[in-house]
């Protein structure tokens, strides 16, 4: 029988492993990774916020989150240099959040919580937490998937399409910024990117459809979790690093497979 704590700890892994797989491919499609680095670094700045005022983890990074999403949509509408201003974002609002958050006596301790995850700490508030927001993200990338996909393939087609690719890229900004928000107590805002980009590249090289390949990372990303808890469980290891690790050995055995 499995621990109650491994249990959740299991269950909130598969929540963000379903939804990170089709996400995870629109950010490889769209190479929305510095994007989604700009996204997750603010989170930190969210729970900053939301311990000194004594609100909700997930409403105070889903607020920062958005906040920073919406912005930098803004600016990739107006043409702006987007490597600068991302690369501005990313790590201001970082430096901001790690500053803020030094002010918080509680979180001084759990800092290390907030930058790399504690899944194994998760309770029942957070897995109707992180399933009501993976479920809601899935809604939304399934209500615009085809729209989505045009857009992602070519911006000129989409509008010959009667598609508006500023409406899209908002509807992938708000999905990041949930997704976000539920993935930070399972692999904190430094590796929140890595869990998204890493199982949609490891599936993109045998996924011959879109949708193919949005299945197969979120299967990728499902095993990940399991090898990863396995690991922490065996050898004591960080949870969350090691379900990043167990990706990231994925990718090599895919890329070796694919090169033979």
């Amino acid at each position: 029988m499995l621990d109650d704590f491994l249990m959740r700890a299991i269950l909130a892994g598969f929540g963000l492993a379903l939804v990170a797989g089709p996400l995870g491919s629109f950010v490889v499609w769209r190479r929305m990774a510095y994007f989604g680095d700009s996204t997750a670094h603010a989170a930190i700045l969210g729970v900053a916020l939301s311990l000194a005022f004594d609100l909700s983890i997930y409403a105070g990074t889903v607020t920062v989150a958005l906040s920073v999403a919406l912005l930098v949509t803004a600016l990739a509408a107006r043409g702006q240099a987007m490597d600068t201003v991302l690369g501005v974002i990313a790590h201001s609002a970082l430096a901001f959040g790690l500053v803020a958050i030094s002010f918080v006596p509680s979180a001084r301790v759990d800092l290390a919580s907030y930058l790399f995850g504690d899944i194994l700490a998760v309770g029942h508030a957070d897995l109707a937490w992180i399933w009501t927001g993976a479920l809601a993200v899935l809604a939304l990338l399934a209500w615009r998937w085809q729209k989505l996909v045009t857009a992602s393939v070519n911006e000129e087609l989409a509008m010959a399409a009667g598609i508006d690719p500023r409406l899209e890229r908002l509807v992938l900004s708000i999905a990041l910024a949930l997704v976000v928000a539920i993935a930070i107590r399972i692999v904190g805002s430094l590796l929140i990117s890595a869990m998204l980009i890493i199982p949609a590249a490891a599936a993109r090289r045998f996924a011959a459809t879109p949708e193919r390949m949005a299945a197969a990372a979120s299967v990728i990303a499902s095993f990940s979790v399991l090898a990863g808890l396995a690991a922490s469980y065996h050898i004591d290891s960080p949870a969350g690093p090691s379900i990043v690790a167990a990706a990231a050995i994925f990718f090599i055995i895919v890329q070796l497979v694919r090169f033979r």
